[in-house]
Formats: structure tokens, sequence, C-alpha cells
């Protein structure tokens, strides 16, 4: 890989290591304001709420200009974001806005990719970025999990800078800082990532004229025989795996009888899975068997349902990682697929506003019905005996549809000459 590559990768694990340990800081600061038990999904829902209203503009946004800008730019949108929580604007808000800066960040960070790479690397690199992206999620669930332990919470408090008063006195506000502290060290990374040299479409400023365009991106991914089976199994997935992210907070604390420094601990061994799922997919699928994979999403539901069944944590790790595992080995050549379609048929940026408006709008209705679940006093055995249900079924149907594409187009399989050069 050209060194660049690792550039890119820098960034963005430093910044998604970030978004994470402030979700967790979030929880956190929710649990200190004595909000109610629902308030934590919905920090889910205010982050996403703006990859789904804005998504007809930041794909367009991010092929204006050169990405390591428009990461540059997006990162700083998050520093303000996690600077509001620091100076106690209310988390479900000061969330929202580092939700803002993600979604600008995004197609820019998979853009760059295709900008930047010979096709044949895509599979590869979208292991590394998912493998990444995966381990930033671990390491920040876990870093902010590590933080809030009254232990190590005091200790750090305790250290005192030499001739300069931080105004820091809370858990709260340390583990905050320490998170601002990353985005930057993301920023710094953001101001070295090559320029790809690739044309920018000037930005159009009629914001019908976007609207419009982005519908009809849409439309055809959503039409594309291959596009639209590789765009329902990420979306199922993002949805999932946001839901997933909560029920295993829920389970561990009803289950297996953990705190929140502990059950995140758990999130991130779903994560370990997710990470070794994409490492060996990238190492075995290519883009041609790409769509082999979707048994294993099925399979990945019947296995949720298992949770019901454990109280011990013992058999509580295995479990999550086999699920993680599962789960990164489906989506790694799905997401492969799917930009390889959309780049072919509209432009790396477009395509990914695409992607991410599907997926964070499957997120925003997967986390909005546990809110609901939550609010009614669900029993958490019941939740996740209908998702494992409802994601099993899901990609059942998506088997289907692809078996009936399959059939009325036997050419569909040849993936177009493009793959060829």
């Amino acid at each position: 890989m050209p060194f660049g590559f690792y550039i890119i990768m820098a960034a963005q694990f430093f910044s998604a290591l970030a978004d994470n340990a402030l979700l967790i800081a979030a929880i956190y600061a929710l649990r200190e304001l004595q909000a109610p038990a629902e308030y934590e999904p919905l920090l889910k829902t205010f982050f996403t709420v703006s990859y789904v209203a804005l998504a007809a503009f930041v794909g367009a946004f991010a092929d204006s200009m050169p990405k390591w800008k428009v990461m540059f730019i997006s990162n700083t949108i998050k520093i303000v974001g996690c600077a509001m929580m620091f100076f106690m604007v209310h988390p479900l808000v000061a969330y929202a806005v580092v939700g803002l800066g993600a979604a600008a960040y995004s197609p820019a960070k998979y853009g760059i990719l295709t900008e930047y790479l010979p096709h044949r690397l895509l599979v590869v690199a979208n292991g590394w970025i998912e493998g990444l992206t995966v381990g930033a999620i671990i390491l920040g669930v876990v870093l902010g999990g590590t933080l809030i332990k009254p232990e190590i919470a005091q200790a750090l408090l305790a250290f005192d800078f030499p001739l300069l008063d931080t105004g820091i006195d809370s858990t709260g506000e340390m583990v905050i800082g320490i998170v601002g502290g990353l985005y930057l060290l993301a920023a710094v990374f953001n101001l070295y990532v090559p320029d790809t040299g690739v044309d920018h479409k000037p930005l159009k400023k009629n914001p019908w004229y976007l609207v419009h365009e982005f519908k009809h991106c849409l439309a055809l991914l959503w039409r594309d025989k291959l596009g639209q089976i590789s765009l329902a199994v990420t979306t199922l997935f993002w949805g999932a795996g946001a839901t997933l992210q909560f029920i295993v907070l829920k389970w561990a604390e009803v289950a297996l009888h953990l705190d929140l420094s502990k059950s995140s601990m758990l999130q991130g061994v779903v994560a370990i899975g997710v990470a070794g799922g994409a490492i060996v997919a990238a190492r075995l699928i290519t883009l041609r068997k790409s769509v082999r994979v979707i048994p294993l999403g099925i399979a990945m539901g019947i296995i949720v349902l298992i949770m019901n069944f454990v109280h011990e944590m013992w058999l509580a790790v295995p479990l999550l990682i086999l699920i993680g595992g599962l789960s990164g080995f489906f989506v790694v050549p799905m997401n492969a697929l799917l930009q390889h379609r959309g780049h072919i048929l509209m432009g790396a940026g477009h395509s990914i506003a695409v992607q991410n408006f599907n997926e964070n709008l499957s997120i925003l209705v997967m986390t909005g019905l546990y809110f609901v679940m939550i609010r009614a006093d669900l029993s958490i055995y019941w939740v996740i005996t209908m998702f494992g249900l409802f994601v099993a079924g899901a990609m059942y149907l998506v088997k289907r549809q692809h078996e009936i594409n399959q059939r009325q187009h036997d050419d569909v399989i040849h993936l177009d000459d493009s793959a060829h050069h």
C-alpha cells in the first residue's frame, strides 16, 4: 500500500476513537444528570440525524474540494461539539454537533480510497478501514469505560500540571478533555493526507438541485441488481449493529449484573469479533464472490437468540465474539461491492452519501424502536428475541431477492468490464 494510505488510516482511526470514547462519556454525563434511561439510545439518534438530513449535501461537499480539506473541516466541527459538552451544553445537543462533523467526514474518508487506490486494492483497503474503524470503536468504548472507573478517574484528576490550572475538576470534564486531545491529533493527520489531484466538481449553489440529484443517485443504486443487494445488507448491518451496542449494555446489566464501565468492555468484545471477521473476509473473499456471504447474516440473527440463555461471563465473551465475527465477515465484501458499483454508477462521494443515508436511516429506525421498547418496560430478553428473528428474517428476504435477480439476469454475475482493467 502507498504511504499516503497509512496517513488516511491514522486520521480515520483517531477520529473514530474519539467519537466512541465520547459516546461513553455522554452516557456517563446523562447518568450524572439523572436523565431517564431511554435517553441513552437517543444519543445515537441525535448523532445520526445529520447523516440522514444532510445526505443530499455532504456527498457534493466532499466532491467539491480536496478530501484532506473536507476531513479537516469536518474534524473541526467534531471538536466544537466536544467543547460544547465540556461547557455543560446538554449531552444530546453536543453529541448531535459531533454527528454533524461525522456526517461530513464520512464521504471524504471513503471517497478518497476510490480516488487514491487502484480498484484491485479496494477490498483489501476496505478490510483495513473497517478493521481499523472497528478497532477504534473497541478501543474508544474501552477507553471511555476505563476513564470513568472511579479509581482511574481519581488518579488522573489528582495529576496536576505545574504552572497550569486546567480547570478540570470532575470525571466527565477529564474524559471530555482527553477525547478533545484525540480529535486534535486526528486534525494533525488530516493536514498530511495526500492530495489525489482528482478534478473537483464546483459545489452547486441551489439546494433543490442537490436534493434532486441525490434522489436520482438513490434510485439508481436501488435499481442496480448488485447495488440493491449490497445496499440492503449494509443498511441492515449498521442498523442492527447500532442497536446491538445498546442491547449489550442493557443485557450485561440485567443478565450479568455489570456496571457501565464493565458492560462497555463487552461492547468492545463484539467489536473484536467484527474486526477479526473483517480481516478474514479481506483475505478470503474477492469482489466477484462477495454475494456468497449473505447466508452468514441469517446465521448471525439466529445466534443472537442464544444471548437469552447466557448468564455467565465465560459463555458471554465467546458468544459475543462469534456474533461480531459473523457480522464483520459478511459486511466487508458487501461494502466493497457497494463502493465498486457506486463508483461506476455515480462517483465516490455521491454513492457514499447514498449509502450513509440508507444506513443511518436504518440506525434511526432501529434505535428508535429500541427506545420505544425500553420506554414500554419490555424485558431485554423479549427485545433480544425480536431483534434476532428480525435480522435473520430480513437477511433471508435479501437472499431470496438476490436469487430472483440472478434468474432474471445471468449476466449480473459478470461484474462490468471495468473489473478487467
